[in-house]
């Protein structure tokens, strides 16, 4: 009985695809790939989606290829990203058809960072040695994706395994080392069930050698300090009218008074105030000489300079130097491209502040209660590298985010799970300060050591530990993992004379 089953699991992997059963595996397993992330946390499932995508791709065509590619991005982006109907529709006076349109379109395009990367890779590579080059691809077009148009490397596959048994290789090479591991165990599977039993020797290293891995890479660069998070959860709907306003100056300077007087830092979120610095500047005044001796206080605000410019920053009150200037904003959300056709088209496009402007690429640490804080600002969390280039300087991560945007979603819960990983991956302590949630204290081993619920006016206290020294990570940033992944592609290459010689392999299998 055992052998029939055997055959029937070898049939189903080594026979022929339709393209349409293709298809439908492909956007099943960008789904699967959704479940494996925050809130979820089926990481398993991540080397499952993979092996699913890379089942019998030699066997198709080019242009199948792309099509399987972009339906596992429509799966993926459409279960993942679902919160970009929720903040188009609900906050920025979109109607829900629009919206659904809007979304659409948005998920569509995504998909094509797997589309043509696939495409490509089944025109210019073989079958010979598919289980390395498929996975190097995968992590190339996961490059692609942070990058071009601006970047947006949301649901990248290693972010899913910080949870996992991988998750100490993470200070090495950062999430796209853990990518490319996921995605060679999910290759290395289907050779498996394709009775390859050696295939099982590189898998074991792969997953049994973060049993050796130091636990952490960095030490305690002095005492804890004692940190207090506000999170106002205003109403995203009103914050900006003269109501929001009066409320938000209400909610943070009278829940800053309650806080006792032995905190060192108090931090509030990302535009915590919705006013400019300079209109703001009477209430931050009072809420400085109301501080206890020896606390401090930083706040996300906007920015206004002499020359007009503007720009979304974190200031500090007290014995603060120092500040931080947001350097990758949000399209569409920050800053409207191609402004001059877009502008007025429709209520999605109509920004709730004036376009803001990027701060320098590099800019340092911000001295406060006796450590240096690496900031980044909501959206920059999600960028591995640019977190890195800050971690290098400073002994304490700190992102302040407006996560209102994401509604009841799972949006909230994948931007936590990313900070999470910027954590390991510097092996720096993380301070996470939202508007409505997911408030957190995050270890330099990526754990959530305390955490606040969302959708409440509440406050969060507790201690974070100053870290010193550099990861591997840290030091060289993702550049080893992206061209360990470049060469594995190479790996796969044929030429076109033996393009025949191939397929016929291909019809073997």
């Amino acid at each position: 009985m055992d052998s029939v089953k055997q055959t029937e699991t070898y049939a189903i992997f080594s026979g022929r695809v339709t393209p349409i059963l293709g298809c439908l595996v492909a956007l099943a397993a960008g789904v699967l790939t959704t479940l494996s992330a925050a809130p979820f946390y089926l990481w398993w499932l991540g080397p499952v989606a993979v092996g699913l995508v890379y089942w019998k791709i030699h066997a198709l065509t080019p242009a199948m290829a792309a099509l399987r590619g972009w339906c596992y991005g429509v799966g993926l982006f459409g279960a993942g990203t679902s919160w970009v109907f929720v903040a188009i529709h609900d906050y920025s006076d979109t109607g829900a058809p629009l919206a659904l349109l809007l979304t659409i379109l948005f998920v569509a395009v995504l998909a094509l960072f797997f589309a043509v990367p696939f495409g490509l890779y089944r025109r210019l590579t073989g079958p010979r040695l598919a289980f390395l080059s498929f996975a190097g691809v995968w992590v190339v077009s996961e490059w692609l994706r942070t990058w071009l148009f601006t970047g947006f490397p949301w649901l990248l596959l290693g972010t899913s395994q910080i949870d996992s048994p991988l998750a100490p290789w993470a200070p090495i090479g950062g999430v796209y080392l853990l990518s490319l591991i996921t995605a060679l165990t999910g290759t290395l599977g289907v050779e498996l069930l394709r009775r390859r039993w050696w295939f099982l020797v590189p898998i074991a290293v792969m997953w049994l050698v973060p049993l050796v891995l130091p636990n952490q890479w960095t030490t305690p660069a002095g005492e804890p300090i004692h940190v207090a998070l506000l999170q106002g959860n205003l109403d995203q709907n009103i914050k900006w009218s003269a109501q929001g306003q009066r409320e938000s100056i209400n909610i943070y300077t009278s829940m800053t008074r309650e806080q006792p007087s032995d905190i060192d830092l108090i931090v509030w979120p990302e535009v915590a105030l919705p006013l400019f610095e300079q209109e703001a500047q009477l209430t931050l005044e009072r809420v400085a000489s109301d501080l206890s001796p020896g606390t401090n206080l930083l706040t996300g605000i906007l920015q206004r300079d002499g020359e007009g410019l503007y720009y979304n920053s974190v200031i500090g009150l007290g014995d603060v130097q120092g500040q931080y200037r947001k350097a990758h904003l949000v399209p569409f959300g920050e800053y409207l491209p191609l402004k001059s056709l877009l502008a007025g088209t429709i209520a999605f496009f109509d920004l709730p502040t004036p376009s803001m402007t990027p701060g320098p690429d590099e800019q340092p640490p911000i001295h406060v209660a006796g450590t240096s804080i690496g900031n980044a600002i909501c959206y920059e969390i999600i960028f591995a590298d640019r977190l890195a280039q800050q971690a290098r300087h400073a002994e304490l991560l700190l992102t302040v985010s407006n996560d209102t945007w994401f509604g009841r979603s799972i949006g909230p819960h994948q931007h936590l799970q990313m900070a999470r990983l910027r954590a390991l991956e510097n092996g720096r302590s993380l301070i996470r300060a939202t508007s409505n949630g997911v408030t957190a204290l995050i270890d330099s081993q990526g754990r959530i050591t305390a955490s606040a619920p969302q959708f409440e006016k509440t406050s969060l206290t507790g201690e974070v530990t100053p870290m010193q020294g550099l990861t591997p990570f840290t030091r060289t940033g993702s550049g080893p993992a992206w061209l360990l992944a470049a060469l594995l592609t190479l790996l796969g290459l044929q030429l076109n004379v033996s393009r025949s010689q191939d397929n016929t392999l291909d019809e073997k299998e």
